[in-house]
């Protein structure tokens, strides 16, 4: 066992049991699908994303669950909005049109 552990460990062929990660829920709102939406978190805040990949100008804000949505911004094509809040038990729920 000794020989083929370290065997195993100096020709990188351990592999390490990560766990999955999760499936990304489809985003809630009324965006259409040509607008991309994301998340990030930081130590203190999260903030939510919407990108303009459609060929108009529109009106998106960002949607959050159990609280008040972002404000209503204007995103011409290629243009990406965003609305930042505290961590907590707040979840991002992708964009809306407004």
């Amino acid at each position: 066992m000794r020989t083929t552990l370290a065997t195993a460990l100096t020709s990188g062929l351990v592999l390490l049991a990560l766990p999955a990660a999760p499936a990304a829920a489809a985003p809630a709102g009324n965006a259409p699908s040509c607008v991309t939406v994301w998340e990030r978190t930081g130590w203190l805040t999260k903030t939510g994303y919407a990108r303009n990949d459609c060929h108009e100008t529109m009106n998106l804000k960002i949607i959050w669950a159990h609280g008040s949505d972002g404000s209503c911004q204007t995103a011409r094509p290629g243009a990406t909005v965003s609305s930042k809040i505290p961590r907590g038990p707040r979840t991002f729920d992708g964009a809306g049109r407004c």
